[in-house]
């Protein structure tokens, strides 16, 4: 039986890219380096094992589909429009400002202005599967820098459209007005609003009634139609698929089954993520760059430095300190995966001479080689950076951001045992409300100009500031504060911040908000006195509203939740830092819990005084309360009569409180109990 070349072919991808990753993996190197690595050598300019490489691009292409539909699930169109500044004005500058001056740059070396300007359009694009995949392996999607590359690529994206109507014109075989391509631009946009508004109205609905079949298959089956369908419709108008995939990951994120849906699809994107990432690879010919080596250099160093300082300067221009100008600039100083599908275009046109061509793809494939190197550098790099050249306007002295618009910093003078908030987010706002309410003094930092202006209009006191600089902490006056709490979306300046406001304060208390929990360890190691991760406290709010569905009394849910709390903190935390303890007792109270127990109207209790019952010489268990609607008793006496529904409060070994529930909750047994 003859077996497919496409089988084939990803066989031999599959045998290839396991060890190559396994050794990246072992040698601490980024596994899309071993990935691009593996393209390199098993693709038609190395060892040429790979036959159908049209049909691998196309499986190629839905893993970049794949990974922008799961990006686009933990973003949202409210969020989206909060980014409207990132998107339109940086995404704008960085693309208009890239195009002149690499087009500058071609004209001075003696190439026609068309050809120049097309250049120009090859330079501008950055890698957004790479980027994206980076940062959210880094758990930075959400981190200033983050967010602000994600903007400029969202506008990348978009400009494609326009890019791609005009090569043919630059190239002189389409004599197209600029009235037709208007036309035409606007038909796509148009096109794309008409899209997000048909998904957002029709796609709710559409999930309802599957849902309600309770199918998981079915389920999966309707996702997969929406990520392709919403992608093949918005490439009818024009514009990518990615950009496609990425709306209907928006969309979706708008419902209740984005949590479900992510679940699903994540291993059908890593597999064929990790076929794009390979293709890339298989773009390189060996012997065009060792033909052309130094060639193949200076482009390189031209476009990411060049690239670099660009949206370096972008990124200060919309008010941003050194640190997260410098992190977004080395995230996208590469060429992007569709700058492929422009020299494609470009080589028809004659805009692209086959000499420029393999220069071009082997400076373009090894900018994306280093890029998560770079990405990996870039937060030592800009701190590094930031040190040796100050922001031009720093938040510490003057309110002055956003291409110079003044945000009126409040003064902080005068701050004692305060509380320091950074980060005004959901969590830092509530934060911001309680201390309000209970006259708690407070200032807030904040990197996003935008949500400051806004603040300040409401009378919030809040600073635009970055928290990992000394001197922005010593204006929120560290030294006076008395607590330091972190709501912030940035492990690497989390981590950073607390190692500064230990140093600052030894004694401010320090609390940190994290999404992850594998972020803990770091974080006391470097000084937090607590840390919170949202995945965890999220565990015990789903466990909480269960246990109410199921009508177990709050006294016993909230008992369960300080438990969990308790011994699920101290899993969590590295075993070499010692919990704090409130008294000498510890020892002696370790093997010991408490338990709640609540009489029903079966309990042969009922109508007995706690001195005939007599539970600590019948069980060695103590009874050290008792609830009684909204009154709670402390130590109640030998006289106190037992009623229906009282919530006894025992103090005990596990297994001298199994046998009091014995005792009081006959017929629960020892399955009444959960130590």
């Amino acid at each position: 039986m003859h077996t497919p070349q496409l089988f084939a072919d990803l066989l031999i991808i599959l045998l290839v890219s396991v060890p190559v990753a396994f050794a990246c993996l072992r040698l601490k190197l980024p596994l899309l380096v071993g990935l691009m690595l593996t393209g390199i050598v098993i693709g038609p300019y190395g060892l040429g094992l790979i036959k159908e490489l049209e049909a691998i691009e196309i499986l190629a292409e839905i893993g970049v589909m794949l990974l922008l539909f799961t990006i686009g699930l933990e973003f949202s169109l409210h969020r989206l429009r909060e980014m409207k500044r990132l998107v339109l004005v940086g995404g704008g500058l960085q693309v208009g400002l890239t195009i002149t001056a690499v087009a500058i740059v071609a004209v001075l070396f003696g190439r026609g202005l068309n050809q120049a300007v097309f250049f120009g359009f090859l330079v501008a694009l950055s890698s957004t599967a790479i980027v994206l995949k980076s940062y959210a392996e880094r758990k930075e999607t959400d981190a200033p820098h983050g967010r602000a590359g994600v903007g400029i690529l969202l506008f990348q994206d978009i400009s494609i459209v326009l890019m791609m109507l005009l090569v043919p014109v630059l190239g002189g075989k389409d004599a197209a007005s600029f009235g037709a391509v208007a036309a035409k631009l606007g038909g796509s946009l148009v096109g794309l609003i008409v899209i997000v508004a048909g998904a957002w109205f029709l796609v709710p609905v559409m999930l309802k009634q599957i849902v309600r079949l309770k199918s998981p298959e079915v389920l999966l089956l309707l996702v997969v139609l929406l990520c392709l369908g919403i992608s093949f419709v918005t490439a009818q108008f024009g514009l990518s698929l990615a950009l496609g995939a990425f709306i209907a990951g928006m969309v979706l994120a708008e419902s209740d089954f984005s949590h479900q849906v992510t679940a699903d699809i994540l291993p059908f994107r890593d597999v064929f993520n990790s076929i794009f990432f390979v293709s890339i690879g298989m773009l390189l010919s060996l012997s065009a760059l060792f033909d052309n080596l130094f060639t193949v250099f200076l482009w390189v160093v031209f476009l990411v430095i060049g690239k670099s300082l660009i949206i370096w300067a972008v990124i200060q221009l919309l008010g941003f300190p050194q640190r997260v100008a410098v992190m977004t600039a080395l995230g996208l100083a590469q060429i992007g995966e569709f700058s492929f599908v422009l020299a494609k275009a470009g080589r028809a046109a004659d805009l692209l001479p086959d000499s420029d061509y393999q220069s071009f793809l082997a400076a373009s494939i090894i900018s994306m080689i280093i890029t998560p190197f770079m990405i990996a550098a870039a937060p030592q790099f800009g701190y590094l950076v930031q040190r040796f050249v100050p922001d031009k306007k720093s938040s510490a002295e003057n309110g002055e951001t956003e291409a110079g618009e003044d945000l009126h910093i409040t003064s902080t003078g005068g701050l004692n045992n305060h509380v320091i908030i950074v980060g005004y987010g959901l969590n830092g706002r509530n934060l911001a409300r309680v201390l309000r309410a209970v006259m708690v003094s407070y200032t807030i930092l904040e990197l996003n100009a935008e949500v400051v202006r806004e603040a300040k209009q409401k009378g919030e006191k809040i600073n635009f500031g970055d928290a990992t600089r000394r001197e922005v902490l010593h204006h929120a006056a560290i030294e006076n504060a008395n607590a330091l709490v972190l709501a912030m979306s940035d492990p690497q300046a989390a981590r950073r911040t607390v190692k500064q406001a230990r140093e600052l304060n030894e004694k401010i208390y320090i609390v940190v908000r994290t999404r992850y929990t594998s972020e803990i360890t770091e974080l006391l190691k470097f000084g937090a006195d607590e840390v919170i991760p949202e995945e965890f406290e999220t565990s015990i709010e789903i466990f909480s509203r269960v246990l109410l569905r199921y009508g177990v009394d709050r006294h016993t849910i909230e008992n369960q939740i300080e438990r969990v709390r308790r011994q699920g903190y101290e899993m969590l935390r590295s075993p070499s830092i010692q919990r704090v303890e409130m008294s000498n007792l510890n020892a002696a109270l370790q093997a010991a819990t408490t338990e709640t127990v609540k009489l029903n109207q079966t309990s042969p209790a009922i109508g007995k005084n706690l001195g005939e019952l007599n539970l600590r010489n019948a069980t060695g268990a103590t009874l050290i309360a008792v609830v009684r609607g909204d009154d709670t008793k402390i130590g109640p006496g030998a006289n106190y009569k037992l009623q229906e529904n009282d919530i006894l409060i025992l103090f005990g070994k596990p297994e001298k409180i199994e046998q009091a529930v014995e005792i009081l909750q006959p017929e629960m047994g020892t399955g009444g109990f959960n130590p």
